[in-house]
Parts: C-alpha cells; sequence; structure tokens
C-alpha cells in the first residue's frame, strides 16, 4: 500500500488533493446556502474554453483557465443584476458561451492535451502545479477566513445584510473571483467537467449530520479530503482517471451516510 507513495508524482498528486479537498468543500458550501451550487458547472466550462486557449497559445493552460473563469465569475454577477428576477439565467447563458467558445478552440486544433483537464491526470502534475496550487490556495483560505462574517450574513439573508451595511456587492463579486480561481486550480486532479461535484457531494454528505453551520464545514472538508485520498489511491492501483473516481467515491460516501442516517431513524 505505501508503495504508492514512492511516486514523486503521486506525492504531488496527494499534496494538490489535500489542498483542493479543503478549498473545494468550502467554497461549495457557501454556494449551497445561497441555491447556487451549478455555478460550478457554469465556470467549469468556462474554465474548458480558457485551458484550450492556453494550449492554442502556447501558455500554461490553468492561466488560461483561471483568466477565463474569472471573466465568466463577473460576468454572471453582472447578469445577475442585469436579470435581478431570474437570476437562474446568468448561469444558463454563461454556461452557454463556455461551452460554445471551448467547442471552437477545440476544434482549432493544437489541444491534444485537452482530455487531461478535463477529468484529471494524476502523471502530469508537476511542482508548478504544486506551486500555483499551493499560493492560490493560501490565498482563497484566507480570503475566506477575513470576509467569514460577511459571507455567512449574505449566504443566509442577502438583503439582510445590504441593510446591516454589509458591503454585499463587493463580498459577492470577490466569492465569485474566489470560486473562479477554486474551478481554476482544481482542473489538474479532478478535472474542469467534475470540479463542481467535488464541490457539492461532501457538503450535501455533512449537511445530513451536522447540527451547525461550522460543523458543516468541518464535516464537508472531512469528506472532501476522505473523497480525495480514497479516489486517488483507487484511480493509481486500477489505471481510472482520477476526476471521476473522487467524484463516485463522493457520491459513495454520501450514499452510505444517508442509509445509516436513515437506519437510526
Amino acid at each position: 500500500m505505501m508503495d504508492i507513495f514512492s511516486y514523486s508524482f503521486m506525492q504531488r498528486s496527494f499534496i494538490m488533493g489535500t489542498i483542493i479537498a479543503i478549498i473545494a468543500p468550502t467554497i461549495g458550501l457557501f454556494l449551497v446556502l445561497r441555491r447556487a451550487s451549478v455555478i460550478g458547472d457554469a465556470l467549469s466550462h468556462v474554465a474548458l474554453a480558457g485551458a484550450a486557449f492556453g494550449m492554442l497559445m502556447g501558455i500554461y493552460p490553468v492561466y488560461g483557465a483561471i483568466i477565463f473563469s474569472i471573466a465568466g465569475a463577473l460576468g454572471i454577477e453582472k447578469l445577475r443584476n442585469e436579470y435581478s428576477e431570474y437570476e437562474e439565467l446568468s448561469l444558463s447563458i454563461v454556461l452557454s458561451a463556455g461551452i460554445g467558445l471551448a467547442s471552437i478552440l477545440i476544434s482549432l486544433g493544437n489541444t491534444s492535451g485537452i482530455f487531461a483537464y478535463l477529468f484529471g491526470s494524476l502523471a502530469l502534475v508537476t511542482e508548478k502545479d504544486i506551486l500555483v496550487v499551493s499560493i492560490l490556495g493560501a490565498f482563497i483560505i484566507i480570503s475566506i477566513a477575513v470576509l467569514y462574517k460577511g459571507l455567512f450574513y449574505v449566504s443566509f439573508d442577502e438583503e439582510g445584510a445590504k441593510l446591516a451595511g454589509v458591503p454585499v456587492k463587493f463580498i459577492n463579486i470577490y466569492f465569485a473571483i474566489l470560486v473562479a480561481l477554486t474551478v481554476g486550480i482544481s482542473m489538474r486532479i479532478v478535472g474542469v467537467l467534475l470540479i463542481s461535484s467535488l464541490m457539492v457531494l461532501p457538503v450535501a454528505t455533512s449537511l445530513i449530520i451536522s447540527k451547525s453551520f461550522k460543523q458543516a464545514l468541518l464535516y464537508s472538508n472531512l469528506f472532501g479530503i476522505l473523497s480525495v485520498f480514497v479516489g486517488l489511491i483507487i484511480s493509481f492501483y486500477f489505471d481510472l482517471a482520477p476526476g471521476g473516481t473522487i467524484v463516485l467515491t463522493a457520491l459513495s460516501i454520501l450514499l452510505i451516510v444517508i442509509f445509516i442516517n436513515r437506519k437510526k431513524s
């Protein structure tokens, strides 16, 4: 079992996976509370376009994914204000734009490595990936810690937060950027098409057993880490796509917790 850690690429994968396993569910918890969990899906398609653009331009694809994701996140916030009565339209519009642009960029050629960004790859995780994920991961966690009270208030009652003097517009824009960064840096391990699942599934599991917000946050992180670790181990030994394996592991944990909870009740 321990021979898995004798491979340098697996060591890098576990380091990166641990960081993402903490960030993604943490961001996901706030998204779920805002009833905007599908925002990860919308931004993932935009990130795919960014990765394809990076490949075509000969730049680091993760940078392209991050830039495009941030643009998409800001677009969602702008459209949310335009369609205040139909806010979900903003997600559909950005998702459509992302997948349309991605398909065109991929069809232009020189994007043969795009599959690794769709579903994640263990062998292709590099030292540069670790550095980028570590720096941006630390930035995301610190940002959440600093804005914790504001995010908490806005997530539960946006109108009440406005009346209380909370800078709601700033927090919404800043949080949208944090979501975009999370999607961008997670693509190497989980893949852009599956990252939204890692944001949501551990949170869905935690909400079944938690009795407070802090418990939900703690359990989300624990289930996220468990899903990533088990998923990486299974994907290594059975030569499976890490993203899909991690997501199915997270889903299995959710189903187990639901089953145990029903037995108790």
